[in-house]
């Protein structure tokens, strides 16, 4: 299969980021309520960048980022900064979401792969995610360390977490 990674741009992929969104997030992760819509456009959208993985016009994965504050982090824990290490650019790594029938590819890896040229393109020296406790060990696999306990709510708990774009270079590109 043909993997496109990409900023997201044309309202078509927005229409399908809102849709994985509410399919993650909503029916899947019940941290948001239902709707007749069966669209959840994120309270940070406009200050977001979205990467979308695609195959032709369907979009298979999203994940975002924001270097914008206050992150969605900084709602959850009190004086975010003081339990992070030194740095001098901070964002938000956000909505990381993959259709069910493509979380066994390459397409996160691919689109973490994206977002880290990205960041270090944009002098990003640390990123922040709230990291899914079902898929923390991805998240420590990839190079994030924790700092916090969780946040969140029954049945959408969270981890907060932290990485380097360079340690992220170095995990995803070991050579």
């Amino acid at each position: 299969m043909n993997y496109i990674i990409k900023i997201a741009d044309s309202d078509e992929e927005f229409e399908q980021i809102f849709e994985l969104n509410y399919q993650t997030f909503v029916e899947e992760i019940p941290q948001h309520p239902e709707n007749s819509s069966k669209k959840l456009k994120d309270k940070f959208h406009a200050d977001n960048t979205y990467l979308v993985s695609k195959n032709g016009a369907e979009v298979l994965g999203m994940i975002s980022f924001c270097c914008k504050r206050p992150f969605s982090l900084d709602a959850k824990l009190e004086n975010l900064d003081s339990y992070l290490p030194p740095h001098s650019s901070l964002c938000e790594i956000r909505l990381l979401a993959v259709k069910q029938k493509y979380r066994l590819t390459r397409v996160a890896v691919l689109m973490f792969q994206s977002l880290m040229r990205l960041l270090l393109d944009n002098g990003i020296d640390l990123a922040v995610i709230s990291g899914t406790t079902r898929q923390l060990c991805m998240y420590e696999k990839i190079g994030f360390k924790s700092f916090h306990g969780l946040v969140g709510k029954p049945g959408a708990y969270y981890l907060p977490m932290f990485i380097s774009p360079s340690s992220l270079r170095q995990k995803l590109w070991p050579h």
